[in-house]
């Protein structure tokens, strides 16, 4: 297996912020993080056992209102209220976009749950749009990097501020990584099983296999941060470490204490 060196890159004329102009946060000179939507006092996501804070807009609202009424006809729950009226694209927050992710993993094994995404993401895109992708983009160092570049500002909404950092594939050093500090989506979840098989597993399968850019997601589960490494092949799920990750027993409200792994990774 490839070894990974990471070190963050600097980029202080970039400016990636795409929030409305009231919710905005200013960037500190030559800092590469993004702090659009935190709405925490520092700026910076909260530390590890505290959930952080946003201030969501627009762009972020529509984005999980179009992932969530997708999800949801998967979740078992009719697409209405109860007294009927159907939600409006700005009526899903980033709890209730949570809350539809894990009424799709009840009943469901853990390639079920993967399917789901991918069936998902697919209904996110026109027609032809994979092989369009493959067209654009081949596996080269530059797609890589471009499409780690794309990442930072275009996935804030789903898990949080992130940066582009160097890598090393295949012995060349790259910039086609992206480090999140703090995952929103696992840090909002609490759920090991949600992280690996609502957003790892078919994320990097889907950019794999779909689009022909291999992708590899690693967590760390002892701070939520996770590092994207665009161009990267994942390893097998069986020799992947997180295969073997124990629950956040603490916070998951479908953790199992006595299980040495998740059990939503064991089936």
């Amino acid at each position: 297996m490839v070894v990974l060196s990471y070190q963050v890159v600097q980029f202080p004329n970039t400016n990636f912020r795409i929030c409305s102009p009231s919710k905005r946060h200013n960037r500190h000179p030559g800092s590469s993080f993004v702090r659009c939507g935190i709405a925490e006092p520092s700026g910076q996501p909260a530390p590890m056992g505290q959930k952080t804070k946003y201030n969501d807009g627009v762009f972020e609202k529509v984005f999980m209102s179009l992932f969530a009424r997708k999800m949801e006809k998967f979740s078992g729950k009719p697409d209405k209220e109860p007294e009927g009226k159907k939600k409006g694209l700005l009526d899903y927050d980033y709890d209730s976009f949570v809350d539809v992710s894990r009424r799709v993993i009840q009943g469901r094994n853990r390639v079920q749950q993967q399917e789901v995404v991918r069936e998902v993401l697919l209904s996110m895109l026109p027609p032809g749009a994979p092989e369009q992708f493959r067209k654009l983009f081949p596996p080269t160092k530059w797609a890589a990097e471009f499409n780690a570049a794309l990442t930072v500002p275009f996935f804030h909404w789903l898990v949080g501020p992130s940066e582009v950092i160097e890598v090393e594939v295949n012995g060349v050093k790259q910039m086609s990584g992206v480090r999140n500090k703090k995952c929103r989506y696992l840090e909002n979840s609490g759920c090991v099983g949600m992280c690996v098989n609502m957003c790892k597993i078919p994320t990097q399968d889907f950019f794999t296999n779909e689009f022909g850019l291999p992708l590899t997601m690693i967590p760390n589960f002892e701070d939520m941060s996770c590092d994207m490494v665009y161009g990267q092949p994942p390893p097998p799920f069986e020799e992947d470490p997180v295969a073997k990750q124990l629950c956040f027993a603490d916070v998951c409200s479908v953790a199992n204490p006595n299980s040495t792994i998740c059990p939503k990774l064991q089936v």
